[in-house]
């Protein structure tokens, strides 16, 4: 029998629910508020009758403090139905401390008068608590909660870092709207103004104030205008422009940092961008108007365009059809077609934007009213505004969120940050941390020489630190990289891929093994750290990986100066190899001024290709080992190096980085580290092994280098052709300062991987414009790490 087409099609059933994967945050409900107190951090939240929190040892082997405050301050462990058992020291001792991270803490127990001296705590965890190990309570009455992760400077080798706990409450009544409070003010508010869902309002900030915006609910658009008060006073109407903003900054969007401003068409400076806890905004479209929805089949929406012009009509300035704008938190990009697209704000709930006013202004927010598209993740919340007097001191910073379900994480300053900000103001946002990129007085190339010849110091705090401890520390370790570990001796360090099972890597790094349980993993992400305590857990494995970033910032001395300089500055006990005596790839306990001097872990390792080592030291330290490194270093002609000096040596000695030159979509062969993977030597299993193993049978593409005729740059990203096929890409380049000639690392298909290939670099799309260039034998410079050995 033969069937109709409306047939074949049924489905029966009601229709299925989209349901995307997001972030915890927005699919918990409206009932459930996660936060996380960091290391060595605490944190303070309402809580009322009927409310259940837990309490979570997020990586383990951290013990917490929890107490319970009445509203008139009154401390009481009786509100979560438990006795307090320990002192409240630990939590006295954070906020005791210089920390600026727990500064806003300590103004809202002040606040609320609530006094710590001799207060008592809910003891809970410890050294032996288990990843993931959980606390409960229930609240008996209104007030507030407070759980402190006490920890103080880490010893590197007891290992004892302070990691994160993750609190979540789960409210017996959910609140107003989508139930999300505002989180407490960055300092005392001028300025506190909701911006209804759908609406705007207009406001005044004189010059140097500072203007926090926030989308109270998460994924909410909010729309930015504002203009010159003294102009408007004259009558001249100019706002924000976004054309002339990105024309300046060479920039998509302002960011804390190097491209901060917002200007007029004047290219008046109107304000600078601060802090910025989202990360994506839009500078391309307009507020939305009247005719966006008229042609859509709208007609008579609310826009912004018409909010603006009713909030600005009081200060004289002439409504539009349509309002250019900073659209913050609005999810835009230009595809590779040239198409604006758009779709879910990135931001959560409480993100804001921080701005600083460059003059006094007239300024006008809205709460997007775009509920036809994806704009507003379909739900229309409000925004909130707040000002803040000039005389407040806010660090630049954006956020940095380790993985899809993490707290935001503020960019912060390494223990050497003030040693380095006194020679350069030129700072990168990398993962978290500020890092030095250039300096006026030694340029790139001049750092580079420095390096290739006599002594550099440069800031790599910003690696990822996890220590790994516990009885099946080693089978860990053993199974989650791809070199065998179960080779590496005490005070040894070796070079590793970190494989998922399908063969792409997660990331590459240097494992320290401090004793036959303990070890060390610094590597260039916290995904590494993330992917160990998986495996752990569905292993069953008893250990722990604790992450350590914050308590060991490390300084690197590179070039063929540098044993000479610190064999003037380290002392190192009997039991541990001098630094004249440390061999490449191996480390030393050590301290800098003496016996009772301050406590250094330096390693024979780098990232330039020559002679080095690397000093870890906790933050607090920082200043004592830069100014030792820096005296000692005079003598020598010691130079600063930042990362785009770094950039130089690292392509030059064939160093892979990640995001240029591998991903999770390339295994280390197409890396150029297949030496990190001995699948022939190694007769354990580890994660990917039989994926690397098919893919070195039948490899795709190669790692290559490249020599590049002329003097044209080439940069990361551009396509290598032969005729009209791509068959590659470029992943790093340089100029190389030793020999003037353009050199590349590149990944290209085996057909044309040889040696003396003629292969052309296409520049933006490869049709219009093609530089001439060669298939070469890489590293380029001491192909044999001879220099580093020496």
């Amino acid at each position: 029998m033969t069937l109709s087409i409306h047939e074949t099609l049924f489905r029966p059933g009601p229709p299925a629910a989209s349901r995307a994967r997001r972030p915890m945050v927005f699919a918990d409900g409206p009932r459930v508020e996660r936060h996380q107190v960091p290391g060595a951090g605490a944190l303070a939240v309402q809580i009322r009758p009927g409310d259940r929190v837990e309490v979570t040892n997020s990586e383990g082997g951290q013990r917490a403090e929890v107490l319970a405050a009445h509203p008139d301050g009154r401390l009481d462990a009786g509100l979560l139905g438990w006795q307090d058992d320990v002192s409240a020291d630990g939590l006295r001792a954070l906020l005791a401390g210089a920390d600026p991270s727990l500064r806003l803490l300590r103004l809202r127990l002040e606040r609320l008068g609530i006094a710590l001296d001799g207060a008592r705590a809910i003891g809970l965890f410890g050294a032996t608590s288990r990843p993931g190990e959980a606390a409960s309570f229930a609240a008996r009455g209104e007030g507030w909660l407070i759980v402190a992760a006490p920890g103080g400077r880490m010893d590197a080798e007891q290992q004892d870092t302070a990691t994160p706990l993750g609190v979540t409450i789960t409210r017996a009544a959910v609140q107003a709207r989508a139930g999300f409070a505002l989180p407490e003010p960055l300092a005392d508010p001028i300025l506190d103004l909701r911006v209804k869902s759908a609406t705007a309002g207009a406001y005044v900030v004189r010059a140097g104030e500072y203007i926090q915006i926030l989308d109270v609910d998460g994924r909410q658009c909010t729309d930015f205008q504002c203009f010159d008060a003294r102009k408007v006073d004259r009558g001249i109407f100019n706002p924000l422009d976004v054309t002339t903003t990105r024309s300046l900054m060479g920039h998509a969007y302002p960011m804390p940092g190097l491209h901060a401003k917002y200007f007029d068409q004047d290219m008046t400076p109107l304000v600078e961008v601060v802090q910025d806890t989202c990360g994506r905004h839009d500078a391309f479209a307009m507020a939305c108007t009247a005719k966006y929805y008229d042609d859509i089949g709208y007609p008579g929406h609310a826009n912004c365009s018409d909010n603006f012009n009713h909030a600005l009509a009081p200060y004289g300035i002439a409504p539009r059809a349509g309002w250019m704008a900073a659209n913050f938190f609005f999810n835009t990009g230009i595809d590779a077609h040239g198409v604006m697209v758009a779709d879910e704000p990135w931001s959560r709930p409480g993100d804001y934007v921080l701005l600083r006013a460059m003059t006094d202004l007239v300024c006008v927010s809205s709460a997007c009213p775009d509920d036809t598209t994806a704009a507003n993740g379909w739900h229309l919340t409000d925004i909130h505004v707040r000002s803040y007097a000039a005389t407040e001191t806010f660090r630049r910073a954006s956020a940095w969120r380790a993985t899809l379900d993490a707290e935001p994480i503020m960019t912060r300053e390494t223990g050497f940050h003030q040693d380095f900000a006194a020679m350069t103001r030129d700072f990168i946002e990398y993962k978290g941390f500020w890092l030095p990129n250039s300096f006026p007085g030694c340029d790139p190339v001049e750092s580079y020489w420095a390096a290739r010849e006599g002594v550099v110091a440069m800031d790599l705090s910003a690696l990822r630190k996890f220590e790994v401890t516990g009885p099946d520390s080693e089978a860990l370790m053993n199974w989650v990289l791809t070199r065998d570990v179960t080779k590496l001796g005490h005070g040894q360090v070796v070079y590793s891929a970190m494989c998922y099972p399908h063969g792409g890597m997660i990331d590459d790094g240097t494992l320290f093994r401090l004793g036959p349980q303990n070890f060390r993993w610094i590597g260039g992400s916290d995904e590494g750290g993330v992917w160990m305590r998986e495996e752990a857990a569905r292993l069953g494995l008893n250990v722990l990986v604790r992450s350590s970033t914050d308590q060991m910032h490390n300084l690197a001395v590179q070039g063929p100066k540098s044993r000479e300089l610190l064999t003037q500055i380290i002392w190192t006990p009997p039991h541990q190899p001098a630094v004249t005596e440390l061999e490449w790839f191996r480390f030393t306990v050590a301290r800098i001024g003496g016996a009772q001097g301050v406590p250094v872990v330096v390693s024979r390792t780098g990232y330039t290709g020559e002679l080095g080592y690397e000093i870890f030291c906790h933050p607090r330290d920082g200043a004592t080992v830069f100014k030792a490194v820096w005296e000692a270093g005079q003598p020598l002609g010691i130079r600063p190096m930042g990362l785009a000096g770094l950039d130089l040596c690292r392509i030059e000695a064939g160093l892979v980085f990640a995001g240029y030159d591998f991903s999770d979509q390339t295994d280390p062969f197409e890396a150029g580290i297949g030496f990190t993977v001995p699948l022939k030597s190694k007769t354990a299993d580890f994660v990917g092994r039989e994926a690397l193993q098919r893919r070195k049978d039948h490899p795709s593409r190669k790692f290559v280098g490249l020599e590049i005729e002329g003097q044209d740059p080439v940069s990361h990203g551009d396509c290598l052709r032969i005729g009209r096929a791509q068959v590659g890409e470029i992943c790093s380049a340089m100029r190389s300062p030793r020999t003037g000639q353009l050199i590349a690392l590149a990944r290209v298909d085996v057909a044309h991987a040889e040696p003396g290939t003629a292969i052309e670099v296409g520049q933006l799309d490869g049709q219009i414009k093609r530089i001439a260039a060669r298939v070469v034998p890489f590293p380029y410079y001491d192909p044999k790490k001879e220099r580093p050995r020496s």
